[in-house]
C-alpha cells in the first residue's frame, strides 16, 4: 500500500476538490439569488464578468507555467472565487474594477504563491481589500433595495451601467443610487456608523426607511439564506463547525458586551450577526480550507479572532463591514496558530521526549 501526500484542501469525506467547490457554490446560491432579488441584476452580471476573467487569467498563467490548465480550471476553485468576489462588490460596479479584482484574486493571491493549496490568504478577500483601498467610492456605492429605489432599472439597464455608466434613459449610477426619499442610500452598517459619528443616537440612526425590519431591508433575509446554506454545508460535513461557531460566538459576545455598556452608541449583537456579510463570511469565506487554520483548537482561535476583529473594525475602524479585513489579518496568524495548536505526536510527551 502506498502513501499519497498532497497539499490542502484536505477533506475526510470522499469528495474531490471539484465536488467540494461545486457544493460550496450550490449552497451559496440561495443567498446570492436573494441578493439579486433585493438589489437588482447587477450581482449576476458581476459574477459573469468575474468568472470570465478569473478563468481566463488562471488559464493564461498556468499555460505560461507549462501546467495542465484544463485540469486546474475543472476544480472549480476559480469559479468559487469569482462568485465570492461578485457577492461582495456593489452590483453596478464598473466592469474594469471587477476585472482588476479577478486579476488580484487569481494572479496575485493564488497563482503567485503556486496555485491552489499554496496560497496564504483567501483570494477573494485579498481582491476585495485591494479594490476597497484603491477605489473606495466605487466599492461603497451600494444600491438601495429595489423596493425603495427612486429610479427602477432592469437587466439591460444594469448591463449598460456596468459597461457604459448610464442606462438607456440616461440615468447615471449616482441617480440610480437615490432612494424613494431623494437621498443617496448607504448600507445599514455604513448608515449607522456615519450617523452615530455625526452625534445621533442608535435609535435615531435606525429610524430611516431602510431599517423597516430593524436590520436593513433585504440584508436580514440574505444573511438568513447564507446561514441556511452554511448549515447545509455543516450537515454534509463539507466544512468544520469550529470556525463559524467561534466566529459568530465572538461577535455575539463582544458585540453584546459593548452594546450593554452603551446601548445608545453601539448596535446590538443581533444587528451585527444579521447585517452585511456576516453569515457569508462565517460559513463561506472564513472556512476556506487552504488559508484557514488546520487544527481543531486552531480553528476555534482563528474563528474567534475574526469575530473580535469584525466588531472592533466595525465599531472603531474606518470601514463599516470588516469581514474581508478580519479574514486577511487572521490569515497572517495561521502559521503561528497551527504551530502552537498542533496535536502532540503519538508516543511523545509535550517536551518532545519519547515515552
Amino acid at each position: 500500500m502506498s502513501l499519497r501526500l498532497a497539499s490542502s484542501p484536505h477533506q475526510h469525506q470522499q469528495r474531490s476538490t471539484a465536488q467540494l467547490m461545486r457544493l460550496v457554490c450550490y449552497c451559496a446560491l440561495p443567498g446570492f439569488a436573494l441578493q439579486c432579488w433585493f438589489f437588482g441584476w447587477g450581482s449576476l452580471i458581476q459574477f459573469a464578468i468575474a468568472a470570465v476573467f478569473a478563468l481566463g487569467i488562471e488559464a493564461a498563467i498556468l499555460e505560461i507555467r507549462k501546467k495542465d490548465f484544463e485540469r486546474a480550471l475543472a476544480d472549480g476553485s476559480a469559479l468559487l472565487t469569482a462568485l465570492l468576489l461578485a457577492i461582495c462588490i456593489p452590483p453596478l460596479t464598473p466592469w474594469w474594477i471587477t476585472a482588476i479584482g479577478a486579476f488580484f484574486a487569481i494572479g496575485i493571491s493564488k497563482q503567485l504563491y503556486g496555485g491552489l493549496g499554496f496560497n496564504l490568504f483567501n483570494p477573494a478577500m485579498v481582491a476585495y481589500v485591494t479594490l476597497l483601498v484603491s477605489f473606495p467610492v466605487a466599492m461603497t456605492s451600494w444600491m438601495p433595495p429595489v423596493a425603495l429605489a427612486e429610479q427602477g432599472y432592469d437587466f439591460f439597464d444594469a448591463l449598460r451601467v456596468i459597461f457604459t455608466g448610464f442606462t438607456a434613459d440616461g440615468y447615471s449610477l449616482s441617480q440610480l443610487r437615490m432612494g424613494a426619499d431623494g437621498f443617496t442610500m448607504a448600507t445599514p452598517l455604513d448608515s449607522v456608523k456615519t450617523d452615530i459619528g455625526l452625534g445621533l443616537t442608535l435609535q435615531e440612526a435606525t429610524s430611516k426607511v431602510q431599517f423597516a425590519d430593524g436590520f436593513g431591508i433585504g440584508w436580514l433575509w440574505i444573511n438568513l439564506a447564507y446561514l441556511t446554506g452554511g448549515l447545509l454545508l455543516l450537515k454534509l460535513r463539507a466544512i468544520k463547525w469550529q470556525i463559524p461557531v467561534s466566529m459568530l460566538g465572538a461577535i455575539l459576545l463582544v458585540g453584546g458586551v459593548i452594546h450593554l455598556a452603551s446601548p445608545d452608541l453601539f448596535t446590538s449583537p443581533w444587528f451585527h450577526l444579521l447585517s452585511g456579510g456576516t453569515m457569508l463570511g462565517a460559513f463561506f469565506i472564513a472556512t476556506d480550507p487552504v488559508s484557514a487554520s488546520t487544527t481543531d483548537k486552531g480553528r476555534l482561535i482563528f474563528g474567534a479572532g475574526i469575530g473580535v476583529l469584525v466588531i472592533v473594525i466595525r465599531t472603531w475602524g474606518g470601514y463599516p463591514d470588516a469581514i474581508a479585513f478580519a479574514v486577511v489579518l487572521m490569515n497572517m496568524t495561521v502559521p503561528l496558530i497551527d504551530y502552537y495548536t498542533r496535536p502532540r505526536t503519538y508516543g511523545y510527551q509535550s517536551r518532545g521526549k519519547k515515552r
